[in-house]
């Protein structure tokens, strides 16, 4: 009966999902595409970035998409859930444990952070010219599970973490720090003559998903070793998924 409700409440997702197709393509897609527009077109256009700087930022955006994609999914509902509206108190009638629930939201969370990376590679490949070799898709799909995964669990552990009178400053303490020290723009390997900014990104999970994607991608650039970018992911993945679990269960009963 446990596995039957949880497949029924995930399909209910995904069949919201679908309603609301339009804005969830504004939620992931509107971002990735002005960075890519402004830091790689416009600027290269005007010589302001190096020739080729598509190649070092469309995986790095990809990885972000998968990320975010997940994390903006959980997160921001999740704080809604466990506040004022007190949704989740529906979902906790369904047949199945109550870890089962917050498990459902992690996978639903990650199927939408997998959806958001894979819609951002035509649109990446569609505007700058860059070619990837076949045997990096592979391991580069591996890293866009991790990423959205890594997003989701993530999004569990804050969304159950953050009171709702603090959501306003979610942005600004969580996202904004998290986007901008994840090697989305640069690759981590050259930051040496700037140490402390290359150890503050290599505290990012994020960085270990862009990295891994560019191992993969584009081989040529310098990053760190893909086995290192595999398994921080899926330790990270594992502890955040036991936080948030844990998280969940004490908002959601309490």
């Amino acid at each position: 009966m446990s596995g039957r409700a949880f497949l029924a409440v995930l399909r209910r997702d995904v069949y919201v999902t679908g309603r609301e197709l339009p804005s969830f393509l504004a939620q992931v897609l509107v971002q990735p595409f002005f960075f890519l527009l402004v830091f790689v077109v416009v600027l290269g256009r005007g010589g302001f970035v190096a020739e080729g700087y598509g190649e070092i930022m469309l995986p790095g955006l990809i990885a972000l998409n998968a990320m975010f994609g997940a994390l903006q999914s959980v997160t921001l509902p999740l704080v809604f859930e466990l506040s004022w509206t007190r949704e989740i108190d529906d979902r906790l009638l369904a047949p199945m444990p109550v870890w089962a629930v917050a498990v459902e939201k992690i996978v639903f969370a990650g199927l939408r952070g997998l959806l958001a990376s894979l819609l951002m590679v035509p649109i990446g490949l569609a505007m700058i010219d860059v070619g990837w070799p076949a045997e990096g898709l592979l391991p580069a799909l591996l890293m866009v599970v991790l990423g959205a995964l890594l997003g989701a669990a993530m999004g569990l552990t804050i969304g159950t973490a953050v009171p709702p009178r603090r959501i306003n400053i979610l942005f600004a303490v969580i996202f904004t720090p998290l986007l901008f020290t994840g090697s989305v723009q640069y690759p981590w390997l050259t930051l040496e003559d700037l140490r402390w900014f290359q150890v503050l990104s290599a505290l990012n999970p994020l960085t270990y998903v862009s990295e891994g994607l560019r191992a993969s991608l584009v081989p040529g650039i310098p990053h760190i070793p893909l086995w290192v970018c595999v398994l921080v992911p899926v330790l990270a993945i594992v502890l955040f998924t036991l936080l948030g679990i844990r998280g969940f269960l004490r908002r959601a009963l309490d």
